[in-house]
């Protein structure tokens, strides 16, 4: 857990990418993607490679995901699709990434720069220098993407109750800047990325809160996963109905938080139809 004083007695967590942000599907299909086919010698496959990493990323229930679990899992779906497997592609096999993801919480590039140079292992020499490259592309290329319609007025609505912090898998220095550009980092108490912690240890802050007085707001899986592992409520923002999600939230999802109306049924109901929204598997053959 890292180290954070409460200042209201509610804490609400904000998920940036995806759910705050209409920025996954350009940072993924405009900077991911391509450095992904680069750097991993996918040219031979690259229509397949990219609805491999797009599926994981944006839309199955691996959405929100860690990049560098997200890149792994994106080279076993395209191993496992018979159009590749008849082209002859060797799909790399990641094995010292797939170690080091194994043993390392803080999975970021500092880390993972530090492990490089500890052991020198060739995998996480490529997985770094494909990482470096997408954070330079996004750097580059992702600016100018305003939040989803109502994101500002949930955040001013909660400001004055609760503690909000930012829960995210992106590097800090990308959500320190997006915050920044949108003036919404003056509603938040700390800006937490991939570099703190995964979600589930960010969110362990939440034991120093009251029961139900702290609620998860996330687009994917993951984060209701974090949300579960510490006991606390989650506000699903449905992927495709984002604006609506977020209209919901302001008009009646704060209200119940706050007034202690929001776990049980209405919670329920509404990871329900979250659970709806993504598939775990493709829509393409696989061979298991």
């Amino acid at each position: 857990m890292f180290d954070f004083t409460p200042k209201h007695s509610f804490l609400v967590g904000i998920d940036s990418d995806g759910c705050a942000f209409d920025t996954m599907e350009l940072k993924h299909k405009e900077c991911f993607i391509p450095n992904t086919i680069n750097y991993y010698e996918l040219q031979g496959v690259s229509k397949y490679a990219r609805e491999a990493a797009e599926f994981v990323n944006l839309y199955s229930k691996s959405r929100g995901i860690n990049r560098f679990p997200a890149l792994v899992e994106s080279l076993d779906w395209l191993r496992k699709r018979p159009e590749v497997q008849a082209r002859g592609v060797k799909i790399p096999e990641a094995k010292g990434l797939r170690d080091w993801i194994a043993r390392e919480t803080k999975q970021a590039n500092p880390a993972l720069q530090a492990a490089v140079e500890a052991t020198g292992d060739a995998d996480l020499k490529q997985a770094l220098a494909w990482s470096v490259a997408v954070n330079e592309m996004i750097t580059k290329f992702v600016r100018g993407v305003p939040p989803f319609p109502f994101v500002r007025e949930c955040l001013e609505k909660l400001k004055p109750k609760a503690d909000l912090l930012v829960v995210s898998a992106t590097p800090n220095e990308a959500l320190q800047r997006e915050w920044e550009e949108h003036d919404l980092e003056k509603y938040v108490a700390a800006i937490c990325g991939q570099e703190i912690g995964t979600k589930k240890e960010i969110l362990g802050v939440a034991k120093k809160y009251a029961a139900n007085h702290v609620l998860m707001i996330g687009d994917a899986p993951g984060d209701h996963k974090a949300a579960v592992a510490n006991d606390t409520l989650y506000f699903p923002i449905n992927p495709g109905a984002e604006e609506a999600s977020w209209e919901r939230l302001l008009n009646e999802g704060i209200d119940r938080f706050l007034n202690g109306t929001f776990a049980g049924a209405y919670q329920e109901a509404l990871v329900k139809e979250f659970d709806s929204y993504l598939p775990a598997r493709p829509s393409w053959k696989v061979i298991d």
